[in-house]
């Protein structure tokens, strides 16, 4: 999973949640983290992570372009 891009989330509002979830044949929540307005995560899928969720007004930026929550 080296060189990997990563992708950032930036909290619009407090209490963004960033969820991970894991790989395999049964899917699971395995790491949370809680964003206020304006804290930024930079994150990277690994060979424990397949997904993330997030859950409020966020936006997320990647190589792929950038994606607001609100649109």
């Amino acid at each position: 999973m080296n060189g990997q891009d990563f992708f950032v989330i930036k909290a619009k509002e407090n209490g963004v949640n960033v969820i991970g979830l894991t790989r395999g044949s049964d899917t699971r929540f395995h790491h949370s983290e809680k964003l206020d307005k304006g804290e930024v995560m930079i994150a990277q899928f690994t060979e424990h992570t397949s997904a993330m969720k997030i859950r409020g007004k966020a936006i997320i930026q990647t190589s792929h372009g950038t994606i607001d929550t609100e649109d």
